[in-house]
């Protein structure tokens, strides 16, 4: 399999560090509120990256954690806490607001087809681990205390700035939003390790630490967590492409301060999904929910197809136009799959030149619009129906579309409205026989019935339609 590494801003091959097994770390939710529809695409890809190396013949494991604590709303050590603004917002405590929409986003996550993965863990739960790992950075001399506050020293490292070219002025005051001047930290592009000491002084959640009462800072969470479940190497590391910098960046720094090697091979990102006004964003007030399109009558499966059609490392636009035309598609695809014939057996030597070029397209740095392309492919070659509800079973355990479900359903509701037309004139053609004593015709049209798994039982009211 060739991916497109941000770390090295090259397609490669992808070679896990342990032969025929992956360990694979995705940035889980901050769950203040409920996921938008451009951090569901996030999710999406990563699902069909993970079912690709599955699919591939590796054995995965996933771990992904969940922000329920530390996560502010610049993303850089400043501005106001996500979780404390999710509990004033709704009146409720910080730790109701994170059950609530965690709920919420498995909720989104099985509506999406979107495997769980294997580890879920809530930042929560992790403290002793993070006040490990700082003290050990401290002892290393990667970190010191300044106001209260334990910080990364980036001066420490021969390379800060890994996935762009950035440089000491990204972080000025005034030029990244949300960047405000911390007078503790030694250098601009230093980050929170550990808070005892912050602006929030009804921060809800707070622990012992040797550096006093204070909270974990942000990215500390995701190295800990990937470190005690994963172990001192991973394969892939997933998240948006917003979390390269400074999230990502700054997991990269502190892990690899500590462990003395490289940490993490590949780094998959996701590119936004836009509007019209731009991107997607929470902080703008209104934005897109999976239950809002349910609520405008889109099936979840739409908006999974919707991001299937486009590849994962090009902005996706999002509009009502485009989404139309991706239910449409759908719709006229469920409805071929509903129409192959029952006939045939399953010829193994004719699958395989269709798995190899569903597996040829995965293998492109997860090109999801030819794996599309290779379904579409099947509907159209010589093969039996059979053959063919093969192939999208199997194609459908990476694409997770539903397709062979929703084939089902939509043929079933096509032999309800049909039957029950016809079941009814042939009841009423019975109860005029019966009328006319032609009792042989009566006879004739119970079995035509009985052959459709209906039964008529005559009552004073009338003849009874009993379905079996």
């Amino acid at each position: 399999m060739k991916l497109y590494n941000s770390l090295t801003r090259t397609k490669e091959d992808f070679v896990p560090r342990e032969e025929g097994k992956v360990k694979m770390y995705t940035c889980g939710p901050t769950v203040y509120h409920f996921a938008h529809v451009g951090n569901l695409r996030t999710y999406i890809m990563e699902d069909v990256l993970e079912k690709s190396l599955r699919y591939a013949g590796y054995d995965v494991t996933r771990c992904m954690n969940i922000t329920d604590v530390g996560h502010l709303t610049s993303d850089a050590d400043t501005g106001e806490d996500k979780m404390l603004k999710g509990a004033k917002r709704e009146h409720k405590t910080v730790m109701e607001i994170a059950k609530y929409y965690t709920d919420a986003f498995f909720a989104d996550c099985r509506k999406l087809n979107i495997r769980i993965p294997d580890l879920t863990v809530p930042a929560t739960s992790q403290i002793p681990e993070y006040i490990r790992l700082v003290s050990a950075l401290l002892e290393k001399g990667y970190a010191y205390i300044a106001g209260g506050n334990v910080y990364f020293d980036t001066s420490r490292l021969s390379q800060y700035y890994v996935f762009n070219r950035h440089d000491a002025e990204d972080l000025e005051t005034g030029v990244r939003e949300g960047v405000e001047e911390d007078e503790n930290k030694r250098n601009k592009i230093d980050f929170v390790l550990w808070f005892t000491k912050s602006k929030f002084e009804d921060q809800e959640l707070k622990w012992e630490s040797p550096w006093g009462l204070g909270y974990p800072g942000w990215h500390i969470e995701c190295s800990a967590i990937s470190m005690k479940y994963l172990g001192e190497y991973l394969d892939i590391h997933c998240g948006g492409i917003d979390n390269a910098f400074p999230h990502h960046t700054n997991e990269i720094a502190q892990s690899e301060a500590y462990l003395g090697h490289p940490w993490c091979h590949t780094w998959f990102h996701v590119l936004h999904l836009n509007t019209a006004g731009g991107k997607m964003s929470k902080s703008k007030g209104e934005f897109l929910t999976l239950s809002l399109l349910e609520e405008k009558g889109y099936d979840p499966m739409v908006y999974r197809f919707f991001c299937l059609q486009s590849h994962y490392r090009k902005a996706l636009v999002f509009s009502y136009e485009g989404l139309d035309n991706a239910k449409a598609a759908y719709e006229k695809l469920v409805a071929r799959i509903s129409q192959l014939p029952a006939d045939g057996g399953v010829r193994e030597e004719a699958l395989l030149p269709f798995r190899a070029s569903f597996r040829e397209a995965l293998e492109n740095d997860l090109n999801t619009s030819l794996a599309v392309t290779a379904l579409y492919d099947v509907l159209k070659a010589d093969l039996t129906g059979e053959e063919k509800r093969t192939l999208i079973g199997e194609f459908d355990e990476v694409l997770s579309l539903s397709l062979l479900e929703r084939a089902g359903e939509a043929l079933k509701k096509e032999k309800e409205e049909i039957g029950d037309e016809e079941i009814l004139r042939l009841v009423a053609e019975r109860a005029e026989a019966r009328r006319a004593k032609n009792f042989a015709r009566a006879d004739e049209i119970r079995d035509l019935l009985k052959n459709m798994n209906v039964t008529v039982e005559d009552t004073p009211d009338g003849p009874k339609i009993i379905r079996k």
